[in-house]
């Protein structure tokens, strides 16, 4: 069916022999390394928000490029800030009034 293929190219072609390298026909062999690379499907959120899918020499599922400050407006910019602040903690107290005797229930207890 290969070879099919191959003849039909050819004769589109007029008649000149093409020869046709694409990625199919180098995946074939084996690629000449001294060390094999492991790459990993990583995705990358730019700091406009728009994401796009690349290989990463470490396992990671995703990173997030940096927003540059400078170009936001002063709004944006404050809010920016406030965000990266630490939220106060809100201490709830509430008093709950504890009427239980615990002398109440031993004899329920199995000696």
């Amino acid at each position: 069916m290969f070879n099919n293929l191959l003849s039909v190219n050819k004769i589109v072609h007029n008649l000149n022999f093409v020869r046709f390298i694409n990625n199919n026909v180098t995946s074939i062999t084996k690629i000449h390394r001294e060390i094999y690379t492991r790459m990993y499907p990583t995705k990358v959120v730019l700091s406009n928000g728009a994401s796009i899918n690349i290989r990463y020499h470490e396992p990671r599922k995703i990173i997030r490029l940096p927003l540059n400050m400078s170009l936001l407006s002063e709004e944006e910019r404050k809010l920016r800030l406030e965000k990266r602040k630490p939220k106060r903690k809100i201490k709830v107290s509430d008093t709950l009034e504890d009427n239980f005797n615990a002398k109440k229930y031993l004899k329920y207890i199995k000696k």
